[in-house]
């Protein structure tokens, strides 16, 4: 079963956050069908601490004030701001600083899953799935 639309909407809107603070290779993946746990798996680059830091508190913001209060059940990593992890439930937003991204090479682990549309104004940021 695909990721729900309220959970594609929420990431949208998680991605416009982003995308507003300069995030790059931002992606989503339905990973519904794959882990059964959760609908999707967003990745998001930042190329310092303080901009991963940045772009979480950017996506937690939007996702309260435009998903009716929507907080995450989790977030891990603030206290290094090299990954920071909000977990949603039904969808995990990952915030990557750019050497870790390239260390951990999540894209991988989900390459065989469909990619979500997440129509930012500026897709050229989008990244395009790795082979």
């Amino acid at each position: 079963m695909p990721a729900l639309q309220d959970s594609i909407n929420a990431v949208r809107l998680a991605a416009e956050a982003a995308d507003r603070i300069k995030a790059t290779d931002i992606v989503a993946f339905d990973v519904a069908d794959l882990l059964g746990i959760t609908d999707i798996m967003m990745i998001a680059g930042a190329s310092n601490e303080r901009q991963v830091l940045a772009v979480a508190e950017e996506i937690e913001k939007d996702l309260y004030l435009k998903c009716d209060g929507r907080q995450p059940r989790s977030r891990e990593g603030l206290t290094e701001g090299q990954w920071v992890l909000l977990d949603y439930g039904d969808f995990v937003i990952h915030v990557m600083h750019e050497e870790s991204r390239e260390f951990y090479g999540l894209e991988r682990l989900w390459k065989d899953c469909e990619t979500i549309d997440l129509q930012l104004a500026h897709p050229e940021t989008a990244a395009v799935p790795v082979d």
